[in-house]
């Protein structure tokens, strides 16, 4: 019963999301992974298997050249992109290379790796616990920036040979890196630059959907949606292609907009159903409820668990301990939306305000959260600005 609930729950809240207007011609895409979409507009890709501290395997993806580059072994700037929540490394490619994040960066000449957080269709086995059990999903985002960050980010400088690398997080990517490169001054030190776009560390003032959810009882929320993932692709994607108004495309963006803050003009429709296949991708039940932990208080802080006695066997107190975005040191360079209902831009200036080292800040008036990766202006907005970052900083 629950999982027909829950079907039903994502069905009208995100599958009604990436409708279409009429009946389209599939793109490949569709029906591939990220490695075969690497391939398939003529990249060399690589995969790599990243194990963290506590056991979890987590797929990265590299490219390592540019479409038309030579190959040779001159050193190139290492770039790490981290997704956002509840999505994996897939939608860093899902447009073509003219405006896909990750090909971009390709070929203007950087090595780039694609990271993946526990959770997703990327990063969903253990070394010894089995993920159709709770014990694997018992993680939130406290995991993601104690483990799985500095992992991830150990192996690319190991496999390269390189002391740092850049990172470029999207929305919770955001929020990892300020929690991680703030608790952890060693991984920090391996940071060159944390180019942060879209950024969703402060949320109190955050609309829509999931403001919402911040404010369902986190017990009510576990009994309608389990203890272990969330936001899944399985055969529910049928469901919602199924589900999905095919005449009434003005309703979805209605509903795209309470969530994502959609900007129709801005996205190219006709590449929905390769959006479709590749959004969201899962995370954990316990993500999601620390997320919306955030939103509720508008604090920066670690997950709690809803016990004063649970918290103090964690961490040693009755409440959760804050992250300190002071600490959080690293040169930034920062992009955000005027439209962006979840990094909402009153958030953002109080972050930027706190932020010790923020040596940039551009606001997109016309930016929502998805345009940073989707957006059919984002080379000009975005990426040609982080690239002459990069090679500046290469000639200095």
């Amino acid at each position: 019963m629950w999982r027909l609930l829950r079907t039903m729950c994502f069905v009208h809240a995100i599958g009604s999301i990436f409708c279409v207007l009429e009946a389209k011609p599939k793109n490949p895409e569709a029906d591939m992974n990220a490695t075969e979409i690497i391939s398939r507009w003529g990249y060399e890709s690589e995969e790599h298997e990243v194990m963290t501290k506590d056991g979890y395997l987590l797929l990265i993806f590299r490219i390592p050249y540019g479409r038309n580059e030579r190959r040779d072994s001159a050193t190139k700037p290492v770039v790490y992109l981290q997704h956002g929540l509840p999505v994996s490394a897939d939608y860093w490619v899902l447009d073509p290379p003219s405006n896909s994040p990750a090909f971009l960066l390709a070929d203007a000449g950087f090595d780039v790796w694609l990271g993946n957080s526990r959770g997703t269709n990327n990063a969903r086995k253990h070394v010894h616990l089995d993920p159709d059990s709770e014990e694997f999903w018992a993680f939130s985002l406290d995991e993601q920036i104690a483990n799985d960050l500095p992992a991830t980010i150990d192996f690319i400088l190991n496999k390269t040979g390189q002391a740092q690398l850049y990172y470029i997080g999207h929305s919770q990517g955001v929020y990892l890196a300020y929690g991680a490169f703030a608790t952890n001054p060693q991984l920090a030190q391996k940071i060159k630059t944390n180019f942060a776009l879209a950024p969703v560390v402060l949320t109190k003032n955050l609309r829509g959907f999931f403001h919402l959810v911040a404010y369902v009882d986190p017990m009510l929320f576990k009994i309608l949606f389990g203890k272990k993932d969330v936001f899944t692709k399985s055969d529910e994607k049928n469901i919602l292609l199924f589900f999905c108004p095919s005449k009434k495309i003005a309703a979805c963006n209605n509903l795209f907009t309470l969530m994502f803050g959609y900007n129709s003009q801005n996205l190219n429709e006709s590449r929905l159903d390769v959006y479709i296949a590749h959004i969201p991708t899962g995370t954990s039940v316990q993500s999601i409820l620390h997320f919306s932990q955030g939103i509720y208080y508008g604090v920066f802080e670690a997950y709690d668990f809803g016990s004063k006695s649970v918290n103090m066997e964690h961490y040693n107190q009755f409440l959760p301990p804050r992250y300190k975005i002071e600490d959080m040191k690293v040169r930034t360079a920062m992009w955000s939306g005027g439209q962006d209902i979840l990094g909402d831009p009153k958030d953002v200036k109080k972050l930027a305000d706190r932020t010790p080292n923020l040596v940039y800040h551009k606001q997109i008036p016309h930016y929502a959260n998805i345009d940073f990766i989707l957006g059919n202006d984002a080379n000009r907005e975005v990426y040609k600005e982080i690239i002459e970052f990069i090679n500046n900083d290469q000639s200095e």
